[in-house]
């Protein structure tokens, strides 16, 4: 899926990585699901902070093939490269932490060109146990125009803690 450049883009794409993960029998409460999610907010992140290019957008992609998810977040600036290596944090300093928890959290990650156009697709795997679904290929499907309008409406809510079950017919909480 394609998101806007901002911070609220980069929340809303990692909240749909939570909701498709539980959708794919990793529970909200999982750490394959918060784990998976706090990479996406980072990768996100750095996409909107480091990777922004006014008026182009940035991409996601997850997938679960052969017993790991991997997440993918895709700009357009092709300057700024993530290290091949975290460098150590300041501790003094609030921010830089964010490629060294990637790497501990991840079973492996990095960074490759982005095919057919200028930028560059930031990458992480993690190995993850069947959760009642068979180990088969599986890539987020395009969504419909209505799906789009469903997730985005559920995603937009204020409350933070609201999940698209919590709505009832009409798209009316209870």
């Amino acid at each position: 899926m394609c998101f806007t450049s901002t911070p609220r883009g980069a929340r809303l794409a990692r909240r749909l990585v939570s909701h498709r993960l539980n959708d794919w029998g990793h529970p909200y409460t999982t750490s394959v699901n918060e784990t998976l999610s706090l990479i996406t907010a980072e990768f996100t992140a750095n996409a909107v902070r480091h990777g922004h290019i006014p008026g182009r957008d940035f991409h996601l992609c997850l997938t679960l093939a052969d017993g790991a998810v991997r997440v993918e977040v895709t700009d357009t600036c092709t300057e700024k490269q993530p290290p091949p290596s975290p460098p150590a944090a300041d501790s003094l300093s609030e921010s830089g932490r964010g490629l060294l928890l990637v790497e501990a959290l991840a079973d492996n990650w990095g960074v490759s060109p982005r095919q057919a156009a200028p930028g560059k697709t930031v990458w992480a795997e993690l190995r993850v146990q069947q959760q009642g679904h068979p180990l088969v290929h599986r890539v987020a499907p395009e969504p419909t125009d209505v799906d789009l309008l469903l997730i985005t409406s559920s995603l937009l809510r204020d409350d933070h803690g609201s999940r698209p079950e919590d709505a009832s017919h009409g798209g009316r909480r209870q």
